[in-house]
């Protein structure tokens, strides 16, 4: 399943979901309409966790979870909540640790939303998505992001979570051929087999070291 970012729908994702298409995945769009916190998913999230749910009875598998900027944030938290149903995440420059007023949009966020960053709710969650992750997980920044500080996108690493950087802008990120490419990379790995992506050959330079 791919999540949008905030204030965007399941329209903004498509390039993502032809592309696995043509790989031979089955791509699910979230169906919540337009990515507007939890007006979209629930206080709880429960409007997510029950689509989660419904492609997990229908395909019998563990559901991998590829979410652009907010979205990739609550892939997370999907991964630390419903673990025994997903299969990994990957986060496109997403917030995941740090003050939610870091963000270069979160007066926008309070004013859609309706929700504070600065509420106890919100920094429970904040807290949340920066712990060790349940599930493989790999987030993907850039440094010249400008909506997310980079710092703020990274994931905290363990044998099974990974940070990946990449050229590009925040809004770019879902249309960004090496993002493509990684995103199908980290698909192709089998269940129970994850391991770190490796830089090698050519991969070098198109993607630049952590730092």
């Amino acid at each position: 399943m791919v999540l949008p970012g905030f204030m965007a729908s399941g329209r903004s994702t498509k390039v993502i979901r032809r592309y696995l298409d043509r790989l031979g995945y089955d791509t699910y769009c979230w169906d919540l309409g337009r990515n507007l916190g939890p007006r979209a998913i629930g206080s709880d999230g429960e409007h997510l966790i029950d689509k989660l749910h419904e492609i997990h009875e229908e395909t019998g598998q563990k559901v991998s979870l590829v979410g652009w900027s907010l979205g990739g944030s609550m892939s997370a938290q999907l991964g630390q909540r419903v673990p025994e149903k997903v299969r990994q995440v990957i986060t496109l420059g997403s917030p995941l640790r740090g003050r939610a007023q870091s963000t270069s949009v979160w007066r926008v966020y309070e004013a859609a939303t309706g929700e504070r960053v600065s509420s106890d709710k919100v920094r429970e969650q904040m807290a949340e998505l920066a712990g060790p992750p349940k599930v493989p997980t790999t987030a993907v920044y850039s440094k010249a992001d400008g909506v997310v500080p980079w710092q703020n996108c990274c994931v905290t690493e363990s044998e099974h979570s990974e940070n990946l950087r990449v050229y590009g802008s925040h809004c770019g990120l879902g249309v960004n051929g090496p993002v493509l490419y990684l995103i199908a990379n980290r698909l192709a790995q089998a269940e129970g087999e994850w391991t770190p992506f490796e830089r090698e050959g050519l991969e070098q330079v198109v993607f630049p070291a952590n730092s």
